[in-house]
């Protein structure tokens, strides 16, 4: 079961990453970019709402099963914010994460205002 914890935390950070860093992979992939809109769309509600993360509460059930101590809150504030975000309130640490989700969809939205102003051929 731990096994599973680490797989299910591997991909949470692959989860994490292709959110943030997402509009740079999806230019001219129209599928990619949908997965990619609604996955920055799940983030922000996941971050203000008391809606829990699937890959959260995965990892919870398969740590408790492995007889770790499995923590509440949040993935983000468990463990990016002591590594990246100490002493920091949690209110900033859920602004950032919001933030580079708005971020990304000004980035979408500027590409396709940007399509449809070019003339066609």
């Amino acid at each position: 079961m731990a096994i599973l914890a680490g797989l299910v935390l591997a991909a949470h950070l692959l989860w994490l990453a292709f959110v943030i860093f997402g509009t740079l992979w999806t230019r001219g992939r129209p599928a990619l970019t949908t997965l990619h809109v609604i996955a920055l769309l799940w983030g922000i509600l996941v971050e203000i709402t008391p809606w829990p993360c699937p890959f959260t509460l995965a990892e919870n059930f398969f740590e408790a099963r492995a007889g770790h101590l499995s923590y509440q809150g949040s993935f983000l504030l468990h463990y990016l914010d002591a590594i990246t975000y100490p002493n920091l309130p949690s209110w900033i640490v859920t602004s950032a994460g919001v933030a580079v989700c708005a971020l990304n969809l000004v980035i979408y939205a500027r590409r396709w205002l940007g399509s449809r102003s070019s003339p066609r051929k």
